[in-house]
């Protein structure tokens, strides 16, 4: 079996660490729980794999993101824990447990969790995760 070495990058937007290594390799058990378990921050995103062209993210979030848009992608988001808001331009999408959302490209968003939120995000593995627009953008 090939052992797997993740190429450690990972960017820090505003306080939010967005981890884009992919920290596990094909065959590889995803232990999500001890994952969590270890988070100590607010708000961390951690690509666990990839599945063609995709990538599997797991996000540890409480408080708010910035405002942003993905220009040429869409991006899904799947709550397993807490709760989840992403704020549109014209309304608010909830999110529970069990609960997942697609986000259509180019529209200009915002997730925010007013606890703890365990979620899941499949994106494309090109998507610049903080969005295209810079911190400031607004609706």
């Amino acid at each position: 079996m090939r052992v797997f070495k993740p190429r450690l990058r990972w960017e820090i937007h505003a306080g939010f660490r967005i981890n884009t290594d992919v920290k596990y390799a094909p065959l590889a058990v995803i232990d999500v729980p001890a994952v969590v378990a270890e988070c100590t921050e607010k708000w961390f995103n951690q690509t666990l794999t990839r599945v063609n062209d995709s990538v599997i993210r797991l996000g540890i979030v409480q408080g708010e993101f910035h405002w942003h848009k993905h220009d040429n992608d869409d991006e899904f988001f799947f709550v397993l824990e807490g709760r989840l808001f992403i704020d549109l331009q014209d309304r608010t999408v909830e999110l529970g447990p069990g609960q997942g959302v697609t986000i259509p490209k180019l529209a200009m968003h915002r997730p925010r969790a007013p606890q703890k939120t365990v979620m899941l995000m499949v994106e494309n593995q090109t998507i610049k995760p903080a969005g295209d627009e810079t911190p400031n953008s607004k609706p």
